[in-house]
């Protein structure tokens, strides 16, 4: 019973060796089979992108910038007690009776019983009692009260002049000087009213007259020579 008994540990023995082997040959197999199954995969995915055409570059589309400031009916007051240091920028009107040094912009009226150092931008400007240096550039209508002195040109349809103003004025209808108006400039205009004891020191345009004097005589000079 020995001799089979040994045989019998012997044969066992060699099985456990064996197996492991077979275990590693089985294992390296179904590697290099999943590596030559991703190798297709992957030459596969090649092939498809080389055939899929890229899609042709699209050209930037062009926005037009959007107005952001809507005009409003509000209107903003700057009180007499205050004073601002740079521009103002509003949608609505604005009441100012206190002092601005900087640019005003304003979609609506520009009142003005203060002061203002720089330029003025809005639909109808009226300065009353006011103070200001710079360019008024108006939409609409302007007037310059009694008492009111502007240094700079004034740009508008329309203006009503009884203050004091030195610089040119190039409105695109008709002009209103009162009696107590003092200015020192040229002026353009379709039609100029000068009231009785105001002084003026340049010269008057009326260029945007439905008449041209210049063209006037131009053709009655033809007419005269035929």
């Amino acid at each position: 019973m020995g001799f089979f008994s040994d045989l019998k540990d012997d044969i066992s023995q060699a099985v456990n060796e064996m197996v492991p082997e077979e275990e590693a040959k089985a294992e390296a197999a179904e590697a290099k089979s999943e590596s030559k199954v991703d190798s297709l995969d992957l030459d596969a995915l090649l092939d498809n992108l080389n055939e899929a055409e890229a899609p042709a570059p699209q050209a930037p589309v062009y926005e037009e910038p959007k107005n952001t400031m809507k005009a409003s009916n509000e209107t903003a007051t700057i009180t007499a007690g205050m004073a601002i240091a740079g521009d103002v920028v509003s949608s609505g009107s604005l009441e100012l009776l206190g002092t601005v040094q900087g640019n005003i912009t304003i979609n609506g009226k520009l009142n003005v019983v203060g002061t203002i150092e720089g330029d003025s931008k809005a639909a109808e400007i009226y300065a009353e009692n006011a103070k200001i240096t710079g360019e008024i550039n108006s939409r609409g209508s302007v007037k310059i009260g009694q008492s009111s002195v502007i240094i700079g040109n004034i740009f508008a349809t329309s203006a009503v002049i009884a203050g004091a103003v030195k610089g040119d004025i190039d409105v695109k209808g008709p002009v209103v000087l009162d009696t107590s108006a003092i200015v020192m400039g040229n002026i353009k205009s379709k039609s100029v009213q000068i009231n009785n004891g105001a002084v003026i020191e340049g010269v008057c345009s009326q260029c945007y007259a439905d008449v041209s004097p210049t063209t006037f005589f131009d053709e009655f000079k033809k007419n005269k020579n035929k």
